[in-house]
């Protein structure tokens, strides 16, 4: 069930950005190494392709609502499972996956039209 507008979705969007560049300092796990590097890698992209979707928190607005779905849900199964794919899951884990996993759901429930096409396509559903 689809119950996230888009409005919400783009705040979140820019908050989990921020909170994943700077996890490795808050959580204590800035080493240089890979554990440090996957959630600021996928934060600065999160904020990028955030600023080129269409919706409205989007600056480009090139970016299909649709797809930035599909990459937020892609970087949620990769974030939650790169403690194990990379082999820090000793050192630390539970950022990495309670991150990716609210990532994943955020994308499963945001509607996928924002509420300014809602006018272009009547009827449609938000799904």
């Amino acid at each position: 069930m689809r119950m996230i507008p888009t409005r919400i979705h783009g705040v979140l969007d820019y908050i989990v950005g921020i909170v994943l560049i700077t996890a490795p300092w808050l959580f204590d796990f800035a080493d240089g190494g890979v554990k440090q590097w996957v959630p600021v890698i996928l934060g600065l992209g999160a904020l990028l392709y955030s600023l080129m979707t269409n919706y409205e928190l989007g600056v480009m607005r090139v970016i299909p609502m649709p797809v930035h779905l599909v990459l937020d849900a892609g970087s949620g199964i990769l974030l939650a499972a790169s403690p194990w794919l990379f082999g820090f899951a000793d050192d630390i884990w539970w950022p990495h996956v309670v991150v990716g996993l609210f990532e994943i759901a955020a994308a499963m429930t945001t509607h996928i039209h924002p509420s300014y096409e809602e006018d272009v396509h009547p009827g449609a559903p938000l799904a």
